[in-house]
């Protein structure tokens, strides 16, 4: 049994290519067999920015939290256990001014959690969360991935690894907005299936 955690940041919904793109990996992961498949739209809730009392209440061992803390812990619990229970991470993504969506960093805040998805060591941070794939479905108006002014994949491809999901492929409409836009991403879709096949 696949698990499939299937997250989206694009505020374009289903006419956002990197959805589509998502979207066709995550139904051509499912034809391999048997899969459950959990969706997080982070264009469609807002999650919260951590501040000072929600980043102590996400270290705070579960059973010691005020109730108060519970409260402000409990979005982070939620999303923490949606990836330790996947096993297939699709991330569909534009690239908005050159890096994440805000709303995908805001995700990353909230389940980079020491003694959870990471552990510090004396050789430095390992990430908990190993024998996972990922996959970046990215799409551009005009930054090419994996240029100079591309922030967005090489972080999150970082990120990913500082949990200890180093297994990570990219597909990628970039450039839509030029002239090729059309062929762009039409390439991305099929490389989207040869992925999915």
């Amino acid at each position: 049994m696949r698990n499939i955690l299937h997250i989206k940041a694009s505020i374009r919904g289903d006419e956002s290519i990197s959805n589509q793109l998502g979207d066709r990996i995550v139904a051509g992961l499912r034809e391999k067999g048997d899969s459950r498949l959990a969706i997080r739209d982070l264009a469609a809730e807002e999650l919260p920015f951590v501040s000072a009392e929600r980043f102590a209440a996400n270290l705070a061992p579960a059973d010691e939290r005020t109730a108060g803390q519970a409260e402000l812990a409990a979005i982070s619990d939620r999303l923490i256990e949606e990836l330790e229970n996947a096993d297939t991470i699709v991330i569909s993504t534009p690239v908005y001014n050159f890096g994440v969506p805000a709303s995908l960093k805001a995700w990353a805040d909230l389940v980079a959690r020491a003694g959870r998805t990471f552990k510090y060591t004396e050789n430095g941070p390992v990430g908990l969360l190993t024998g996972r794939k990922a996959y970046i479905a990215a799409a551009s108006g005009g930054t090419k991935i994996g240029s100079e002014i591309d922030f967005m994949s090489p972080w999150l491809t970082f990120f990913l690894g500082f949990l200890g999901i180093t297994e990570v492929e990219i597909v990628a409409a970039d450039g839509i907005m030029g002239a090729d836009g059309e062929a762009v991403i039409a390439a991305a879709q099929e490389q989207a299936e040869r992925i999915a096949a």
